[in-house]
């Protein structure tokens, strides 16, 4: 991988660059407020549980967890897919076998 790559996927994950190693070899606590500000305005306690979105989530997990969406969309298309074929070729057939 290249570098720039990888720099541009881990920029969310890494914090911009507030400490800088004169920053913190000054030896003046008046000099790190931009990292303490940095770190007082992230979110404090455990993180928020992620609700899934999607078809999945919706219908297959949790208390009401069903199979009737998967029913349903294969008797859909069985009866889109005989449909067509009787359309297209069975009609012709109803009076008169090959």
């Amino acid at each position: 991988m290249h570098a720039s790559l990888i720099r541009r996927q881990l920029g969310g994950i890494v914090p911009p660059k507030i400490a800088t190693p004169s920053l913190l070899t000054s030896g003046s606590g008046s000099s790190l407020t931009p990292l303490v500000n940095f770190y007082s305005k992230l979110p404090k306690g455990p993180a928020s549980a992620v609700s899934g979105g999607g078809i999945k989530a919706r219908y297959f997990n949790g208390k009401n967890a069903s199979a009737a969406p998967l029913v349903w969309t294969i008797l859909g298309l069985f009866t889109f897919g005989y449909t067509i074929d009787y359309q297209m070729h069975l009609k012709h057939h109803k009076n008169h076998p090959h």
